[in-house]
């Protein structure tokens, strides 16, 4: 048996299994597509951060998690005549064919840029009304401005140097500070600052964009570094019989500097 076949018998055992699962276990019969949604989305969750801390044995394993609620939806489509797991790769495949032409047809491309402007055409054509159709609603905030400015980027609407982002960026603080002055606290429209402070994220996460870092990866790393130290200071204060709340933050700044340093030091 080659590789294919033994990944298609693999795929085969838990096309099975999920069938076995449906016909006889209590709480697999009693699922539908709204109680699985919310597990979908904590297992998609559990992944990110399986592949942020580059854990390959978990990152398997979440991976198949998610393989699991896929299959799962596609029984309940199937039980409803709607669509089962042949139909869902089959029309997998056939997007993936024409969304690639310069690999299935004759468009020439000279790199990946002109594939994303490509991919955003093609969606066009197949009948949505913008390209930002294809954002869900439902995304977070900051991870929705990332989509959204790479969703106009893949056809033409983008800045054309880096340096001009960033000026963008120094702009929108500008206005944020004429907006929000802490010299004048009686005299700031709280609304007009939430907006301007919305523009100046916009802006960050645009330049974030133009120099190929991922906003919400880095702010995501970061909470994990502040979370790492901000425990060491709890266990730090709980060694010396301390409370943080009966701590000074120049006391409690001892510990924060004793973490960053023994984090710089790691091997």
């Amino acid at each position: 048996m080659n590789v294919l076949e033994d990944k298609l018998t693999a795929f085969a055992r838990l096309l099975q299994i999920m069938d076995e699962l449906r016909a006889q276990c209590p709480w697999d019969k009693k699922q539908t597509m709204a109680t699985l949604r919310h597990l979908t989305i904590e297992e998609t969750h559990e992944l990110s951060e399986a592949i942020l801390a580059d854990d390959l044995p978990e990152i398997k394993k979440e991976l198949g998690d998610l393989l699991l609620h896929i299959v799962f939806y596609a029984k309940i489509g199937d039980e409803r005549q709607a669509f089962d797991i042949g139909d869902i790769i089959n029309t997998l495949c056939e997007k993936l064919i024409k969304r690639h032409p310069h690999i299935y047809g004759d468009v020439k491309v000279n790199n990946e840029e002109d594939v994303k402007q490509n991919w955003e055409q093609i969606k066009l054509q197949e009948g949505r009304k913008s390209v930002l159709d294809g954002v869900p609603a439902s995304l977070p905030a900051l991870l929705k401005a990332y989509r959204i400015q790479e969703k106009v980027r893949g056809v033409g609407f983008d800045w054309e140097e880096k340096w001009q982002v960033w000026e963008k960026v120094k702009e929108e603080m500008q206005e944020f500070e004429q907006e929000y002055n802490h010299q004048k606290l009686e005299q700031i429209n709280p609304e007009k600052a939430e907006l301007e402070f919305g523009d100046l994220l916009f802006a960050l996460i645009n330049y974030a964009r133009f120099i190929d870092i991922n906003p919400e990866t880095a702010l995501e790393k970061t909470n994990q570094k502040f979370t790492r130290r901000f425990k060491y200071l709890e266990e730090q204060a709980q060694k010396i019989g301390k409370k943080l709340s009966d701590m000074t933050l120049a006391e409690m700044d001892v510990f924060w500097e004793e973490a960053k340093t023994l984090e710089r030091n790691k091997p």
